[in-house]
């Protein structure tokens, strides 16, 4: 039973949402130097003139900026030292004092590193054209608040090839169309602590449209970065970091408090880096080079433990005393692999399982996967959180079961050979993909493929795994994901310690 079930009297509503969206717009012809150098020759614009030109679109974008200043009667504000303070606070503080109304809120300038080109001739060929760069350019922040997506912020560079990147937050974006329709909520910075009508605002939640998104940032592109529409070119956008949360709003904190923090404190001990690709959906192999690894620590506010997997990492924390937030995080989209149309290099297109693209219109079927993420990720602390109804699986777990006159002796957590099956079925491959009888002797290679087939019928028997019909796969239930974890966690974090205190004393 997950915690939300079994606290439903404590609880007002649960919601997942994306948080952070954070998106890049790129211009297809200049992101690339073979791109710009076609560009300019096309344009008939020597390489040798390339940062001429640069210049000047560099100085139109300045006067844009403080032409924009004016006429909203800001004052750009420079930043010398880029850590001397966060943006996000002076921001919070300027909001508080002109209140939350559309319109831009306050720009920031600074001097930020930058992709670039330079001219190059070389000798052995006779070509000349631009090549990769980096280098330092004036960038402005124009922060601003949106009536569909609540405060924003569009990083502009000066220089060439003019990579935008744009900032919202999906709790802001929701927040508004739960007042377009009527839907009543009480929020706090990026959490809702209370909402009317939790299923409709779930049902928006899952239905977002991208269209709007993109129309809003083609506008914004032609209002802070005007030079590109000038050049008859266009943005591409794409996810750079996505956030998504799903948030279960408590009644009280000490409702909260005495769920999370036995929960918490476990998942220290407990999540392995199998769970951990569980929790994404992926596969860990023998191949796997990335870092991988668990992270707790106290903030002002509360506690939070970190799993992290390469670019992708999941996380739970307590949010103002009221809120459990697990949330997900994924710094590279086209980690996580989806079923859609892929172009041959005949042309043809076929339908097929690839790596998920990194534009913006991924963040419909991006959504799925990551509430999904996050619901395995409820479901393991869930298993922990009732020890009275894990004791009572566990004592049902070890009793025999008959089936057709046949008898079916139970499982023991202090038997070897049961303990290592346990550990073999824990692996997140087989949570994600099911197993079969090859799969479990290439892990237990001491066994045969009798000795596994009976084992499998075994497990169906006390309603550990479920067989797929028609197929050689089988998949773990909730009973065996539940009782797995729990036994596994019970004996290596309570039982084996204190029999060792025992002993000692």
């Amino acid at each position: 039973m997950l915690l939300t079930e079994r606290y439903k009297d404590k609880i007002k509503g649960v919601l997942s949402c994306y948080d952070r969206i954070v998106i890049h717009g790129n211009i297809p012809e200049l992101c690339f130097d073979g791109g710009m150098t076609s560009y300019l020759y096309k344009n008939d614009i020597k390489i040798f003139d390339y940062p001429e030109w640069a210049n000047n679109r560099r100085e139109e974008l300045r006067e844009h900026a403080e032409k924009i200043a004016k006429e909203n009667g800001l004052e750009i504000e420079f930043i010398r030292k880029l850590d001397a303070f966060r943006k996000d606070d002076r921001i919070e503080a300027i909001v508080e004092s002109r209140g939350d109304h559309p319109g831009l809120v306050h720009i920031f300038s600074a001097m930020e590193t930058c992709t670039s080109y330079k001219p190059w001739h070389d000798k052995s060929t006779g070509k000349t054209f631009v090549k990769n760069d980096s280098s330092k350019c004036l960038h402005y922040y124009f922060y601003f608040i949106d009536p569909d997506f609540g405060l924003c912020y569009l990083r502009v560079p000066t220089w060439c090839p003019f990579r935008l990147q744009f900032y919202m937050n999906g709790h802001n974006w929701l927040a508004s169309r739960l007042s377009k329709q009527g839907i009543g909520f009480q929020m706090r910075d990026n959490a809702f602590l209370s909402i009317a009508d939790w299923q409709k605002a779930q049902h928006l939640s899952d239905h977002i449209r991208v269209e709007d998104l993109h129309q809003v940032l083609d506008i914004l592109a032609n209002r802070y970065c005007p030079v590109v529409k000038k050049l008859g070119l266009a943005y591409r956008w794409s996810i750079m970091q996505v956030e998504y949360a799903t948030d279960i709003a408590f009644d009280k904190p000490d409702d909260l408090k005495f769920v999370y923090e036995a929960i918490v404190h476990t998942a220290i001990h407990s999540v392995k880096p199998e769970n951990i690709a569980t929790f994404l959906g992926k596969k860990l192999t023998g191949k796997y080079e990335g870092e991988m690894g668990n992270h707790f620590n106290k903030r002002i506010l509360g506690t939070r433990i970190k799993h992290h997997m390469g670019a992708t990492s999941i996380k739970m924390y307590d949010k103002f005393g009221y809120v459990l937030r697990i949330e997900t995080t994924v710094n590279d989209v086209s980690q996580f692999k989806i079923s859609r149309d892929v172009q041959q290099r005949d042309g043809s297109v076929i339908q097929k399982v690839a790596p998920m693209k990194k534009n913006i219109y991924s963040l419909f079927p991006l959504g799925g996967l990551l509430k999904a993420s996050n619901r395995r990720y409820l479901e393991m602390v869930s298993s922990w959180d009732d020890p009275s109804d894990g004791a009572r699986k566990l004592e049902e777990l070890s009793e025999s079961k008959k089936e057709n006159d046949r008898r079916f002796k139970g499982f023991n957590f202090f038997s070897r050979e049961d303990l290592q099956l346990f550990r073999v079925l824990s692996h997140g491959e087989f949570n994600i993909n099911g197993l079969r009888n090859k799969s479990i002797r290439k892990l237990l290679p001491e066994l045969s493929p009798a000795s596994v087939s009976r084992i499998l019928k075994r497990l169906c028997v006390h309603g550990m795994v479920k067989k797929v019909s028609g197929t050689r796969k089988y998949y773990l239930t909730k009973l065996g994901k539940s009782v797995i974890t729990l036994g596994l966690k019970t004996r290596e974090l309570f039982i084996i310690p204190g029999l060792t205190e025992a002993a000692a004393n």
